[in-house]
């Protein structure tokens, strides 16, 4: 059964590779599973046909016969553990896996998110200045500890799994902040992750509809 995932018609990246279906796409072309993509526009994210999918109106879903899923970090669960290459074998070392995938979600993707979208959308604000400091320093926090626990390790724990690719993702975030640039580590490591080849076509496959609704648009 053909796999079928929904993307931005026009994401709001500019073809960065953020948006949350690239966690999807590279998860499924590090197991070489072939997939299609549905494209929607933010209209049709809230209509009742996409809404019976993602009960939020957002990207991606997943589709393959009968199932139905929403959330990149389940969905990316989903094909790691139907699919080797992805969750290691030794059943300790899978469920380590599993608890990194958690943390990038969970940990380090919160106060990221709230940081670059203040940078974004507050900048206006009479008390941005402040605010931002304070939103940098927990953001902080999160890479210090993270860069004290990969040290000198090529990946978190072991071979590259799908936390990495969640983290990976979610650090990439950051790229434009200034923020990593205190953690040579990391960004090594981002960059270790953007050489994969499953992420490079991966990448090119979120890049390409970017720009192809920038020639529709003329």
């Amino acid at each position: 059964m053909t796999v079928t995932i929904t993307a931005f018609e026009s994401s709001p990246d500019r073809g960065r590779g953020l948006a949350r279906d690239m966690r999807v796409r590279w998860a499924l072309e590090e197991v070489g599973l072939p997939y299609a993509v549905r494209l929607l526009s933010f209209a049709a994210m809230k209509e009742p046909a996409h809404l019976a999918l993602h009960p939020f109106g957002q990207i991606p879903t997943y589709e393959e016969g009968n199932l139905a899923l929403f959330e990149s970090g389940a969905i990316v669960l989903h094909i790691a553990e139907r699919h080797a290459g992805l969750l290691p074998d030794d059943a300790d070392a899978r469920a380590r896996a599993i608890g990194w995938m958690f943390a990038a979600l969970n940990t380090l993707e919160p106060p990221i998110v709230e940081c670059t979208m203040a940078q974004l959308f507050e900048q206006d604000k009479p008390w941005y200045r402040d605010r931002q400091t304070m939103l940098d320093d927990r953001v902080h926090v999160r890479l210090r500890e993270l860069s004290a626990h990969l040290g000198e390790a090529e990946w978190l724990d072991g071979g590259f799994s799908a936390a990495d690719l969640l983290m990976i993702t979610v650090l990439r975030r950051l790229e434009r902040s200034g923020l990593l640039e205190l953690y040579r580590n990391l960004t090594d490591y981002i960059a270790r992750g953007e050489a994969r080849p499953a992420y490079q076509r991966a990448f090119a496959a979120q890049l390409a509809v970017f720009e192809s609704s920038q020639v529709a648009r003329g």
